[in-house]
C-alpha cells in the first residue's frame, strides 16, 4: 500500500502564488469562476479584492513586484489556514496550483 504525504506548507504557497498569478492574468475570470464554484463567495471576493489591488499597484509602479509578492504572503497565510479548517479543499489547491 502506497501513502503520500501532503505538505501543507508548501500546497498552500503553490496555491498562493497560483491564485495571484490568476488575479492578474487574462484568465482571471475562469479561474475566478471556479473558485466561486467549489470554495464559495467569500474566498472570490478575496480573489477578486486581490486582483483590484494588482490592478491598482500596476497603475501607479508599473512593473513592481512588491504588490504580488505581499499578496501571495497574505493568500499563503489564509490557503493554510482554510487547509486546516477545511481539509476536503487540499486536492482542490493542489489542482488550481498547476
Amino acid at each position: 500500500m502506497t501513502q503520500s504525504v501532503i505538505h501543507q506548507p508548501r500546497v498552500a504557497w503553490d496555491a498562493a502564488r497560483a491564485f495571484v498569478r490568476a488575479a492578474g492574468s487574462r484568465d482571471f475570470d475562469r479561474f475566478a469562476s471556479r473558485v466561486y464554484r467549489e470554495m464559495g463567495v467569500e474566498i472570490y471576493g478575496q480573489l477578486s479584492d486581490t486582483r483590484h489591488r494588482l490592478i491598482m499597484a500596476e497603475a501607479e509602479m508599473p512593473g513592481d513586484q512588491y504588490m504580488a509578492d505581499v499578496e501571495a504572503g497574505k493568500w499563503r497565510v489564509r490557503l493554510q489556514d482554510l487547509m486546516l479548517e477545511r481539509p476536503e479543499f487540499i486536492g482542490l489547491l493542489q489542482e488550481l496550483s498547476h
